[in-house]
């Protein structure tokens, strides 16, 4: 719950620098992140809290819920946020689930 908490905390915070400078620097693109999320409800819960962080909008399952696309605004490191979301955001998910 703290981690999520801080990681909408700086999203938000960096959304929200973002829209208040004259420049944009969003880099937006498409992630597509491996699932270890088996079940409905996992896949449904990191889809979710994904969607809720600023910056990051899950947009689809792929058929056999062996992937999951992400849109992100802010894509600098593309392995790097891979890693993120696979390692911090879906491993956590998968420790409460499970």
């Amino acid at each position: 719950m703290l981690f999520y908490l801080r990681e909408l905390v700086a999203a938000n915070l960096r959304v929200a620098q973002d829209v208040l400078s004259p420049t944009l620097k969003v880099r937006p693109g498409i992630l597509a992140i491996r699932l270890d999320a088996r079940t409905d409800a996992e896949i449904t819960l990191l889809a979710n809290l994904l969607t809720l962080t600023p910056g990051d909008l899950s947009i689809d399952v792929s058929t056999d819920r062996s992937t999951l696309y992400v849109h992100s605004l802010y894509l600098d490191d593309v392995e790097r946020s891979r890693r993120g979301i696979e390692d911090d955001f879906e491993g956590r998910v998968l420790k409460v689930m499970r």
